[in-house]
């Protein structure tokens, strides 16, 4: 298995028949990062779901532009394409709409894999929205991975993976798959190995699920603020509300024994 790189890869050679999937669900109050609540409320979650989402809209097309990435961008939605809210993502964001198709996370992503190599596609990377702050770099090095391996995993924190390259199809990667648990990156390699698929790995980054991932986040944010505005991460909307609720918990609006409530007080 191919480890890790540090290095930023020549892509300049590569077709442009790739595919850059983002999963995600609409920003509905209770309906997403439940995990967050509490201490945040559910209202607060969803707009820091919605932040995440226009987040990585912006971001990868910025990663196509600027690093001249042959990404045609997808935005995989749940519970439906029809919504509002997605309706304005594809107008202003100019990423093309799927709907999220199948029982459990193995399932949708299975289908939209399937999806994108009938459609001729010859590498396809599915990212989800929970790594506002990936550096965009991961991106070059999947899609330059994807060349010379049949899988590319972007490992997480919590033993599971930000994003999944595959050149072709492979149902039997996403079945009985424990999903949300630590075991997800392990298992899927294991899976990998039984099929026969030569497997790289994307360098390690954390996803927020979690209030401690949230906790991270906060303090990378402020970090970030202190950068050269051409070299932050974070969006000002993201880095706004991710400031709101940590004064929020400062203010007493959140339980104090929460992560939260204590980086306020450190």
């Amino acid at each position: 298995m191919i480890q890790p790189s540090s290095q930023s890869p020549d892509i300049s050679h590569l077709s442009r028949h790739a595919a850059l999937v983002i999963f995600t669900k609409a920003p509905i109050p209770g309906e997403v990062k439940t995990r967050l609540c509490p201490p945040l409320t559910p209202d607060e979650a969803a707009t820091l779901h919605g932040s995440f989402v226009l987040d990585m809209l912006e971001r990868t097309i910025l990663a196509v532009a600027t690093l001249h990435l042959p990404f045609h961008r997808y935005l995989a939605c749940a519970p439906s394409s029809a919504l509002v809210f997605f309706k304005i993502m594809e107008e202003r964001h100019g990423v093309k709409l799927i709907d999220q198709v199948g029982d459990d996370l193995g399932a949708r992503m299975q289908h939209a894999f399937e999806t994108m190599f009938e459609n001729g596609y010859h590498r396809v990377c599915i990212v989800g929205t929970d790594v506002p702050s990936l550096p965009l770099d991961h991106y070059t090095q999947a899609l330059a991975l994807l060349e010379t391996n049949d899988l590319v995993l972007g490992p997480a924190l919590d033993g599971g993976y930000y994003l999944v390259g595959l050149t072709r199809a492979a149902p039997e990667l996403f079945t009985e798959i424990p999903w949300s648990t630590d075991r997800v990156l392990a298992l899927t390699q294991e899976k990998a190995t039984t099929l026969g698929l030569k497997t790289a790995l994307l360098p390690q980054w954390r996803d927020v699920d979690t209030i401690e991932d949230l906790q991270a986040l906060i303090e990378s944010s402020s970090l970030d603020a202190k950068k050269p505005k051409h070299e932050q991460s974070f969006s000002i909307r993201t880095a706004g509300a991710l400031q709101l609720i940590a004064n929020n918990c400062g203010r007493g609006h959140h339980p104090e024994h929460t992560p939260l409530a204590r980086l306020t007080q450190d």
